[in-house]
Parts: structure tokens; sequence; C-alpha cells
């Protein structure tokens, strides 16, 4: 699993540790396979989350949905799919505190959505960030994941999917993935500071 642990990071990936790595499910030997594999897993997740049945039936503001989420994104090749992190990162919160930091977060922002705090696209914004930045709940595909909920938790409210860039590959290294790192940080440095990742998501 050398190839996965001591690979050259794309700025704001997690490093995966390897007892992190020892859990793949299938046998791979690039990070081409790993990025098919998990692409592929996540299609499968998408039909399960944006499904009718799913949307009646679900609601992605309960802390079991974020969970199950991930584990649908994730559960044909990590076999820690839709648990959380165990261990830290120079990102989020320490792991013993995301079990209480996850259930505040889906309160605020069902609080926040209900009440009118924010508009929509804002509320979505501040949920995705603090999920992504603040908790980081798992020990890989955060973003990803975050993107999605935010989706679903979007159309739930009667609001289009977010756009994030125009769909382009925030995994790899471009402007599109500088562009998103560097208005998570702004919103890092000021909780004011949320029209650059707001356009960056509708854009």
């Amino acid at each position: 699993m050398n190839f996965i642990v001591n690979r050259k990071l794309v700025d704001g990936n997690t490093p995966i540790p390897p007892e992190e790595a020892e859990q793949l499910i299938p046998r791979i030997s690039t990070m081409g396979e790993l990025n098919e594999y998990e692409a592929l897993n996540i299609v499968q997740a998408r039909e399960w989350a944006f499904n009718s049945r799913t949307m009646k039936s679900t609601d992605p503001l309960e802390e079991n949905y974020v969970r199950t989420l991930h584990n649908k994104m994730f559960d044909k090749v990590w076999k820690w799919a839709g648990t959380y992190r165990k261990h830290e990162l120079n990102i989020g919160c320490e792991p013993r505190e995301i079990i209480q930091r996850v259930p505040q977060l889906l309160g605020n922002t069902r609080y926040w959505l209900e009440r009118k705090t924010f508009p929509v696209d804002e509320c979505l914004i501040r949920f995705h960030h603090q999920l992504v930045s603040k908790i980081h709940p798992f020990a890989n595909g955060n973003g990803r994941h975050a993107r999605m909920i935010a989706d679903v938790i979007a159309v739930k409210y009667a609001r289009p999917e977010l756009t994030w860039g125009a769909g382009q590959n925030l995994l790899a290294e471009g402007n599109a993935r500088t562009t998103y790192l560097e208005a998570l940080r702004a919103l890092d440095l000021d909780d004011k500071n949320v029209a650059p990742l707001l356009e960056f998501a509708r854009s």
C-alpha cells in the first residue's frame, strides 16, 4: 500500500496512514485504479441518494444519514467506509469530538433553514464548510461526501444541486481545486466571508 501512503499529495488531500491503507477492499496497485474504484462507488451512491424513494424516506440532517451516505460512497473500496476517523489530522476536530460535533452541526443547519437565518444557499455553504473543514469526520473522502450531502439537502429544500465549479474535477490539481480550497480557507479565517465559496458552489 506504499503507493497510497507515500504518494505526492495534491494540496488539500487527506494523507492516509498505513493502518488505514490496510483497509482497502479491492486489490489495486496504482492511484489511478483507486480513483476509478472510488468514482464508480460514488456513482452508485449518487443513484441511491437522489432516488425519489430515498429522498422521501431519509433525512440528510440526521446523524445516521451522514454515516450511511459515506458508507454508500466508499463501501466497495474501504472497510472503514461510514466510520468516523480515529486518528488526528491537521484539519478538523479531535476524533473524540466528532460524535458530538456532527449532530450539533446538523441541528444548527436545520435551525438556519427552518428559521431562514440565512438564504438556503448560504445555509448549505456554511454546513459544507463546517463539515469538511471544522469537523472532517472520516479518514478520507470528506470533500466529496460533504459536497454530495449539501446537494441532497439543497434538493430537499427545493433548490437545484450546487455546481461546485461547473462540475470540474476537484480531486485533480488545477484552477478549480485551487479556487475551492482558497474559498474554504477564506471562510476559515472569517466566518462572514462566505461569498467566495458561495460563488464557486454556484459557478
